[in-house]
């Protein structure tokens, strides 16, 4: 098996990264300069707190993450063959992407 980056990744050569940190770091003194402060928030947040926000067509687009561990247990293969998928996916998912961040994958 050859050996590839995942699909919608890439890597960078040393070359490249040298040109984007320059660019970045020039974007960021700007932002400085005009006061604007750094943030930083989490990629992944509860499907909870993210399900419901932007209606069921919103939900649908939401990036689950897959549980780690047995997240299978508890649900019978008939609640899966049916497509029940508000059923289903709360076993199998307990967080996504942020809205904002799924969007992004969409337009790959």
């Amino acid at each position: 098996m050859k050996p590839s980056t995942a699909e919608g990744t890439r890597d960078f050569t040393p070359d490249q990264v040298l040109k984007r940190n320059y660019i970045f770091d020039t974007i960021r003194s700007v932002f400085v300069k005009f006061g604007y402060l750094p943030i930083e928030t989490p990629a992944m947040e509860n499907l909870s707190t993210l399900s419901g926000k932007y209606g069921e067509e919103g939900d649908r687009l939401l990036f689950k993450i897959l549980n780690n561990g047995e997240y299978l247990k508890g649900i019978s293969p008939d609640d899966i063959s049916s497509k029940a998928y508000k059923i289903v996916t709360p076993a199998l998912a307990k967080r996504g992407l942020r809205y904002d961040l799924t969007v992004l994958l969409l337009a790959l």
